[in-house]
């Protein structure tokens, strides 16, 4: 299991959604810290406390982000590589609202199209 502190192994002020956009941005966190650790086999537990705060781009890009990027389409999969830790329960709350979007998403039959055409 790998522990990501965002606070401690990134940033304790999270950015924005793109990387073009801000520093310490959640595509960034996404691709250079989460998705490598989950691709290791890892199940990877992301603490959210200790910074300054988050906007929903940063967390949506992150976690909604994960979802669209290794193609998960249910909560199985997503518990068996991801866990979210934070004494912010709102924070929690959010996280997994963008989860669930992001599922929602991915198994829409304009996404299953797409797949299908790849």
């Amino acid at each position: 299991m790998t522990t990501l502190c965002v606070a401690k192994h990134f940033s304790s002020y999270p950015g924005g959604r793109f990387k073009r956009i801000s520093e310490f941005s959640g595509e960034e966190f996404r691709d250079d810290f989460l998705a490598p650790a989950i691709r290791r086999g890892d199940k990877v537990v992301v603490e959210l406390d200790g910074v300054v705060g988050y906007g929903s781009s940063f967390l949506e890009e992150v976690f909604g982000g994960i979802v669209r990027t290794m193609h998960w389409t249910d909560r199985e999969q997503v518990n068996k590589h991801l866990k979210i830790e934070s004494s912010q329960e709102s924070w929690i709350f959010e996280v997994n609202q963008y989860i669930d979007e992001a599922l929602e998403c991915e198994n829409s039959p304009e996404t299953a199209q797409k797949k299908a055409i790849r």
